[in-house]
């Protein structure tokens, strides 16, 4: 078995190849530069990812590193932001193999090509476990048009992008896999909810509707319900949102019915990473209309009023839906 690679050995190896923009300057220099062309902001985000926390320790790890940097592209997207590149710092365990960050490597490279991206640096360093990795993305938004969080108020209406909760099942179904038969689900459905929690679908393509018609914006990806009442808190205001306007995948739809709790998980689990928007209401139906035309699932879900306590109400037919908890806590 040959000797594993030293640090400077280990980034000429796997992580040179993924430096392809000329401001990398093939990893060989202390740091990167990027030159933000006129008339644009640079949008900048981070995300950590810990095993056992974020991901399990043996997922794969081309998962592993699509996610890590998949959640950062969401983030951006959010912000109306296109992906331009990003920075890895990876604190690898003392057992790693060459095996494991080929493959992990081998995930970066497939999303950078996916999303038009490419590495511009980071740190490698070794820790007693558990692995971790952190993901810094930065991106281009048209000047002055990243909507902010503050900027939500009273008559606007409230969109959400694609289907929301299929990751928290996802979640659910592999830590119970029984789950799946009292769901009534069939393996297409348990695949999808899988899957949508394994690799997430940060929804790039719609960055440019978020510039041109969001007043406030974020990524889902604490809990439908928590992420929004964070943008309430920002803009003091509340919303109310309406259950049965959820837009959910047949499996989500399928759960809810028959788990009553799967309902507070889809509201609650986070891991969506959909964007969630608040739309002036004269401007709702040209959004609607300009997504559909971009090929970009929105729904509208409730509206922006004026704060209360709790910020955020849940109605199901007019019946308040009641949460042990509206999001995700870290701590």
């Amino acid at each position: 078995m040959s000797e594993r690679p030293d640090e400077d050995g280990l980034i000429g190896r796997y992580f040179r190849p993924l430096a392809t923009a000329p401001g990398a300057a093939e990893l060989l220099d202390d740091a990167a530069t990027f030159h933000a062309p006129d008339g644009f902001d640079l949008v900048l985000t981070t995300d950590a990812l810990v095993a056992g926390v974020h991901f399990f320790p043996d997922d794969a790890p081309g998962l592993v590193a699509k996610k890590a940097l998949r959640v950062n592209l969401s983030d951006l997207a959010a912000k109306g932001a296109k992906p331009e590149g990003y920075l890895l710092t990876l604190a690898l365990t003392e057992d790693w193999s060459e095996d494991w960050l080929g493959a992990f490597c081998a995930g970066l490279k497939e999303d950078q090509q996916e999303f038009g991206i490419s590495l511009y640096g980071g740190d490698t360093v070794r820790t007693p476990g558990p692995l971790m990795l952190s993901v810094t993305a930065f991106g281009l938004v048209p000047h002055g048009r990243a909507p902010r969080r503050p900027d939500a108020g009273p008559g606007q209406k409230v969109f959400v992008t694609g289907t929301v909760g299929d990751a928290a099942l996802g979640l659910k179904l592999r830590l119970d896999a029984g789950r799946k038969a009292r769901w009534g689900l069939s393996d297409a459905e348990a695949e999808h909810l899988a899957g949508r929690y394994l690799l997430p679908r940060p929804r790039v393509n719609a960055a440019a509707l978020v510039a041109e018609f969001a007043a406030a914006s974020m990524d889902v990806s604490d809990g439908l319900a928590g992420d929004l009442a964070r943008m309430c808190a920002a803009s003091d205001a509340g919303a109310i949102v309406d259950a049965g306007k959820l837009p959910l995948s047949a499996g989500a739809a399928k759960a809810a019915v028959a788990d009553p709790a799967a309902l507070a998980a889809i509201l609650t689990g986070g891991d969506d990473y959909e964007i969630l928007l608040a739309v002036d209401a004269d401007r709702a139906e040209a959004f609607t209309a300009a997504a559909a035309k971009a090929g970009v699932a929105v729904t509208e879900i409730g509206a922006i009023v004026t704060p209360f306590e709790g910020r955020v109400r849940i109605e199901q037919g007019g019946t308040p839906v009641v949460l042990d908890s509206l999001a995700y806590r870290h701590f």
